[in-house]
């Protein structure tokens, strides 16, 4: 199976490679991987060829471009994360929506020339297509009802990506994501940035700033889960969607409060000093649109797997990441 992953450059494209040279596929063999980003994705030793593409898919021709590749399976992560999306309106629906509409269509185009088996496509979707006021866990029969330009963009591909489906240009379905953490490496623009910084920031000896009171409570998932997620997403049968390919993940609902505590259970009162309150109402206000609790019956009954609670989280940055 040929294999494109769109933003292979990004924290969970990186582990989704690994974890493709590594393992491969739950039931297929990988023949190719291609790996395609705003900047230049670094090749990994496999056994199979793996071709890297620099490319900006926002631009003119690009998603022709991609579409020639004839490639098996898409995992499409590539996005301006939130806070970017909300600071730049115009940047963010033209990098979010109008580059992945323009995919679609260009490998809608490729089907209705070519007899061969129209390709899968994993979006990475997002829990910010949700607005409230919300229940005290959202079910998977809740409202679609954005409350920031990034939700609004997952919300708008996810029903095109639906649409295309249905019409057989292509298969595939969205996989609302929690928000990961923790994330290594440096914090990002996203407004959930400090989710992780509050745990990842202390753990490496560093101060990290919290801009939102200890009793916000939010939605989350380890990178490694992510990465299960998809894996699993891309193993599986689409039928059994029965026509509604957006499926809330399942994950670990907890307070700031919570993650702090987990992080004092895990590495001591030292560590957690390092946090510092410093409050900043824009993320507070993106933050308040944000879903704090999920079901995920479906994907559950589907085989969706998802961190036990936030301590294994913790532990699963310092076991993956500090050890390195």
């Amino acid at each position: 199976m040929k294999v494109l992953i769109l933003g292979a450059a990004g924290m969970i494209g990186r582990k989704l490679v690994n974890a493709l040279v590594s393992s491969g596929l739950p039931n297929a063999a990988v023949s190719k991987l291609v790996l395609y980003d705003i900047v230049m994705p670094q090749a990994p030793e496999a056994d199979f060829p793996v071709q890297c593409l620099k490319g900006d898919l926002s631009e003119s021709g690009e998603a022709g471009r991609l579409a020639e590749l004839d490639c098996d399976l898409v995992f499409h992560l590539a996005s301006i994360v939130s806070g970017e999306a909300e600071t730049d309106f115009d940047l963010g629906w033209n990098s979010n929506l109008r580059a992945s509409w323009a995919l679609f269509e260009a490998i809608a185009e490729r089907t209705r020339k070519v007899s061969s088996e129209p390709p899968k496509i994993i979006f990475s979707s997002s829990i910010a297509v949700f607005g409230g006021p919300y229940d005290a866990a959202i079910d998977d029969e809740f409202l679609c009802a954005p409350q920031s330009s990034y939700g609004a963009q997952k919300a708008c591909i996810e029903l095109i990506l639906a649409d295309y489906c249905r019409k057989g240009f292509f298969d595939g379905m969205s996989v609302r994501l929690p928000t990961i953490c923790v994330r290594p490496g440096k914090p990002n623009l996203a407004a959930s940035s400090f989710f992780s910084g509050i745990i990842r920031e202390p753990l490496n000896g560093q101060e990290a700033l919290l801009p939102v009171e200890t009793s916000v409570r939010h939605w989350f998932a380890s990178p490694e889960s992510a990465v299960g997620f998809l894996l699993h997403a891309a193993d599986l049968d689409t039928q059994k969607l029965e026509g509604r390919r957006a499926l809330n993940l399942p994950g670990v609902s907890c307070t700031v409060e919570e993650q702090i505590e987990a992080l004092r259970s895990v590495a001591g009162e030292d560590v957690v000093k390092l946090i510092k309150p410093v409050p900043d109402a824009r993320i507070r206000a993106i933050v308040d649109a944000w879903p704090e609790d999920f079901t995920a019956k479906r994907a559950l009954k589907l085989g969706f797997k998802a961190d036990d609670n936030f301590e294994a989280i913790v532990r699963n940055y310092i076991d993956k990441e500090l050890s390195n």
